[in-house]
């Protein structure tokens, strides 16, 4: 790596190229927009290159050099960050924890499956969990600081191996006062007079962009649209009659009885999601896969056959 590139100058690329924003990307760097800036355009003046074109004094779009140099530095950031993992592992010889990640809108009976699996091999086994973005988790458990992770519908990556254990559709939460509360099942057509409130696209972004697109498809443009980061977040607005909430079911189960709001299923049954054990691909952790299989077994009938199962994780 040239002197010129530091870690920090690797992580603003990233971060700029994920958001296109850049008081977005400074915000969830903890860094003033200016010093997001100045790193952006020391990186290109040195390497005599453009990474983004500036669209205007907040946004930019990726250039093809942009596209190729992000790709590279993602890969970079992995490995460093899991030559720091490895390292910590070797000494603190930490084969008896695992460390294990899930998003904050989680089914809790899962997390219970989790922290009910006893190993008859490893009998002092602790569990370390942290809860993040689904996107967040994945780059973890590629660079090794987490040893899998529940996320709902991962996107693809050939790095990691997503084995499904659970179904998760999408419950709307309305006001009680809805014109379309009393129905047992709603519809995308009944909500196309209100705000909708969602999960933000780097929270859940193939959930995010299922529901903008099935939207499109039906002619439905939402009035207004509101990031959320979690249910409980969702939940607030809804109660206080700012719009109606589209949520995945696991994160509505804690919520239902919340007074002056009703869940409801969505009918549109293509919005349907898979929640999946996430773990590295090339992981030959005999503890790691142990444990997981430990996990899958309890989703077993739900799932996939045996066979599949072991197909899925590795030996």
């Amino acid at each position: 790596m040239s002197p010129k590139v530091e870690v920090r100058h690797l992580q603003a690329v990233i971060m700029l190229a994920e958001d296109l924003n850049f008081t977005r990307a400074a915000h969830r760097l903890h860094i003033t927009q200016s010093t997001l800036s100045k790193q952006i355009t020391e990186i290109e003046e040195h390497h005599r290159f453009h990474l983004f074109n500036r669209k205007n004094k907040r946004t930019v779009e990726l250039t093809d050099v942009g596209r190729i140099f992000v790709e590279e530095a993602r890969s970079a950031l992995l490995h460093i960050d899991r030559a720091v993992q490895l390292g910590r592992a070797a000494r603190e010889k930490s084969d008896g924890m695992l460390t294990i990640g899930h998003s904050s809108d989680v089914d809790q009976a899962w997390v219970s499956a989790i922290l009910a699996i006893r190993l008859p091999l490893y009998p002092k086994l602790r569990i370390q969990l942290i809860s993040e973005f689904s996107s967040e988790l994945i780059r973890s458990v590629m660079a090794g600081e987490l040893n899998m992770a529940l996320v709902t519908a991962p996107l693809d990556n050939s790095q990691i191996t997503a084995v499904p254990f659970a179904q998760t559709p999408l419950c709307a939460a309305l006001p009680a006062s809805h014109p379309a509360a009393p129905k047992e099942q709603v519809s995308l057509q009944d909500l196309t007079n209100d705000d909708w409130i969602l999960f933000g696209r780097r929270v859940h972004p193939v959930v995010h962009d299922a529901i903008v697109d099935a939207a499109r498809r039906e002619g439905i443009s939402p009035r207004n649209a509101h990031d959320i980061i979690t249910a409980q977040q969702a939940i607030h607005l809804v109660s206080e009659r700012v719009g109606v909430a589209i949520l995945t079911a696991s994160a509505c189960i804690r919520l239902i009885g919340t007074e002056g709001v009703v869940i409801k299923p969505l009918s549109d049954t293509s919005l349907c999601f898979e929640a999946c054990l996430v773990m590295r691909a090339d992981d030959d952790s005999r503890l790691v896969n142990e444990f997981a299989r430990s996990f899958l077994r309890r989703y077993e009938p739900q799932r996939i056959s045996p066979r599949q199962m072991e197909l899925s994780l590795p030996a």
